[in-house]
């Protein structure tokens, strides 16, 4: 699904990631969790084709995208939610979704979820179908930012800090809406700083520090993880 090996990227001449090396298998759940600071965002950045490597090697099933621009990656099925959402707010939900369905599509002509199926994870998106972005709430809004990634028919949907910000009973639907995704076979990239959130939802992890992977946590390791003080608290300073 998704391998990188090596990768170094950064901001004109300040280095931001140092030799990343991840891998995110086919139906897979894997989680990245850092303190503030520690290049999460960045590492986003550099998966979906917003920021250039300048070394390493990224390959999404099997071929070799390092290169490749951010629209060419979404049509070999990467979406990304970032973490500011990017929305325009004078569209309405109808209006971004359509759009986002017109934009790019798979030159496989995969359609993996319909529309139906993308509002019906979240039924309140249907309520305000023609309602501005703008006068939505944040949580809504971050509903609407995941469901216009899906409509370009990903095979891997990366989420930067979905939680952020979020009142409690809208992180539970996301996560609600991460299960269903995750049974109906799609693969996905979940950074977070709520260590405890992504290892409820996540099959495997991995802890990045100062622009490095700092950590791996291999499938069924997260309680063990939790439970060290001590590798918390130098990991994600609490």
């Amino acid at each position: 699904m998704l391998e990188i090996e090596g990768l170094c990227a950064g901001y004109g001449a300040v280095p931001v990631l140092h030799d990343i090396s991840i891998r995110v298998a086919d139906r897979e759940v894997v989680a990245i969790v850092g303190a503030n600071g520690a290049g999460k965002s960045t590492l986003v950045r550099a998966i979906c084709g917003l920021l250039a490597a300048n070394a390493g090697t990224m390959r999404k099933n099997g071929v070799d995208v390092t290169r490749w621009p951010a629209h060419r990656r979404v049509q070999l099925g990467t979406a990304v939610v970032l973490e500011n959402r990017c929305l325009w707010g004078e569209m309405t939900i109808r209006e971004t979704l359509r759009l986002a369905a017109s934009s790019c599509k798979r030159p496989d002509g995969q359609q993996l979820f319909s529309l139906e199926e993308i509002v019906g994870l979240f039924p309140v998106l249907n309520q305000r179908y023609d309602t501005r972005v703008e006068l939505l709430s944040g949580g809504q809004q971050q509903m609407v930012a995941i469901a216009r990634a899906l409509m370009l028919q990903p095979d891997l949907l990366v989420m930067d800090e979905p939680s952020t910000g979020l009142a409690p009973v809208v992180v539970k639907e996301i996560l609600h809406a991460i299960e269903k995704l995750r049974q109906r076979g799609l693969s996905l990239l979940l950074i977070e700083q709520n260590v405890v959130l992504a290892a409820e939802v996540s099959d495997r992890g991995y802890v990045m520090s100062v622009g490095r992977i700092a950590l791996e946590i291999g499938q069924g390791r997260w309680r063990e993880f939790l439970n060290d003080e001590a590798l918390v608290k130098a990991y994600l300073g609490g």
